[in-house]
């Protein structure tokens, strides 16, 4: 049984650059766009031409993608004006680009406020706007803003917006949740009329996150017939966010019954690449990744509780839907209160101590011992590995702190403002040696520091 073919449309770089703390420069949306078209999407909206100067920069020299076409992004003419003769659109046009994706009104209310203009002038601007993209010999696409909340309201209308574009040479409509409130059983009912009201026509989603639901929204109109997916990876969008491709990726990939029924650009051996192009967006960012993000986050595979260490060391399916390695992420079975004996014994045969086995138990409760009394060996695998060394008395003598003394006392700055200055004066022995070291600090710990680290790692 042949699958039908989804495409995939990134616009991390255009709606994703509208997060809030989010500033691309041009080499980040270079970067990210070659991370795009590796990972397999078909379509990476770079931005709007002309609206600023980043993406105005970006646009001059595109980058060379091997598979995913180049989009830029636009909104259609204003009324009383040509699209050649646009500010905005002109420089969209112009663009040497794939594809042109213009978002345009397809809610009575939305352009009777916000263009302040009739709805036969808008669904003009549609036509003459999709009719300057077709000339170009660029793909056109529709985004239609505000389409679930105008369609609740006027049906006719919106759909007079989507048979208008489509008639001007629109290859895609899609349908935009602009507002994110749309619930998954509403976003399913209105694909399905529309796709049975335009059946020559091929559909789009484009859910935002405001209800927590984008994602559902996302699979809900797969289901009902729409053949383009748009999202950004982790999710990035304004205000809550946008459809997250890391989570609706491996969902269409992975899970039924979206997994027998379609096919996506991307395969297996490029969803493994999934954890990494996530990271490498939160590093180009400079922000911690969610550890808690789905198929993604560090903590997506990880089992703290000792009966689900237990269970998963016999068999990983008994608490993972899906294998970690499939979208490039890894198991994790750290060390805590929590636990139990399997995820010491776990920790140990990563540590090679297969032939001289430690006692478990007496580790484990050390280990809970201490947590109670404040450590935190969750995200400490070098100090459990250090406490089991220590116990089995395989820990190496690198060195010795045979004697310590620290004296802090207060001196006046250059600005003859009060402060304190410590001196530390330590003695150690290192392979055999005596030794005697000297260092100062703005404090007594910094002091000892510097002391410390006078000899040792030389």
């Amino acid at each position: 049984m042949s699958k039908e073919r989804l495409f995939i449309f990134d616009t991390t770089l255009r709606d994703g650059a509208q997060t809030q703390g989010v500033d691309f420069s041009v080499e980040d949306k270079r970067q990210i766009a070659l991370a795009l078209d590796s990972l397999g999407v078909d379509y990476i909206e770079g931005g709007w031409p002309g609206a600023n100067p980043t993406d105005t920069a970006f646009f001059a020299d595109r980058p060379t993608l091997n598979r995913a076409r180049f989009t830029a992004f636009g909104m259609t003419k204003r009324a009383g004006r040509s699209a050649a003769n646009d500010p905005s659109l002109a420089p969209v046009l112009d663009a040497a680009v794939d594809a042109i994706c213009l978002v345009g009104k397809t809610s009575t209310y939305q352009v009777r406020v916000a263009l302040e203009i009739t709805p036969e002038e808008n669904l003009d601007n549609i036509a003459r706007s999709m009719e300057a993209i077709t000339a170009k010999k660029r793909e056109p696409l529709f985004d239609a803003e505000h389409f679930f909340d105008g369609y609740k309201v006027d049906s006719d209308y919106a759909l007079s917006c989507l048979r208008t574009a489509h008639e001007a040479g629109a290859k895609w409509l899609v349908l935009c949740d602009t507002n994110g409130g749309s619930m998954p059983e509403e976003a399913y009912r209105i694909v399905s009329e529309v796709k049975a009201k335009l059946p020559g026509a091929a559909l789009g989603i484009h859910a935002h996150n405001d209800t927590e639901q984008a994602v559902a929204v996302s699979l809900a109109a797969v289901r009902a017939g729409v053949r383009q997916v748009q999202g950004t990876l982790n999710g990035l969008g304004e205000r809550c966010g946008n459809a997250n491709l890391c989570a609706l990726l491996p969902n269409l990939m992975l899970k039924e019954p979206f997994a027998s029924q379609f096919e996506t650009g991307l395969k297996k051996e490029n969803l493994t690449q999934l954890t990494h192009v996530s990271r490498l967006l939160d590093e180009i960012l400079n922000r911690a990744p969610d550890r808690y993000a789905a198929y993604v986050g560090s903590s997506s595979f990880t089992h703290k509780g000792g009966l689900h260490v237990s269970a998963v060391a016999k068999n990983p399916q008994t608490y993972e839907h899906v294998p970690p390695e499939s979208v490039g992420n890894k198991r994790s079975m750290p060390v805590s209160s929590q636990a139990g004996r399997a995820n010491v014994a776990v920790q140990m045969a990563g540590l090679g101590t297969d032939g001289d086995k430690p006692d478990l138990g007496r580790l484990l409760q050390d280990v809970k011992r201490r947590e109670f009394e404040g450590y935190s060996y969750d995200d400490a695998q070098a100090s459990f590995e250090l406490l089991a060394l220590r116990q089995q008395k395989k820990l190496p003598a690198y060195f010795t702190v045979d004697r310590f003394s620290v004296t802090v006392e207060s001196i006046r700055d250059r600005d003859d403002n009060l402060a304190s200055r410590a001196h530390a004066v330590v003695e150690l022995t290192v392979a055999g040696d005596k030794i005697r070291n000297t260092g100062g600090g703005n404090g007594p710990v910094n002091a000892l520091d510097a002391a410390l680290r006078m000899d040792l790692g030389k």
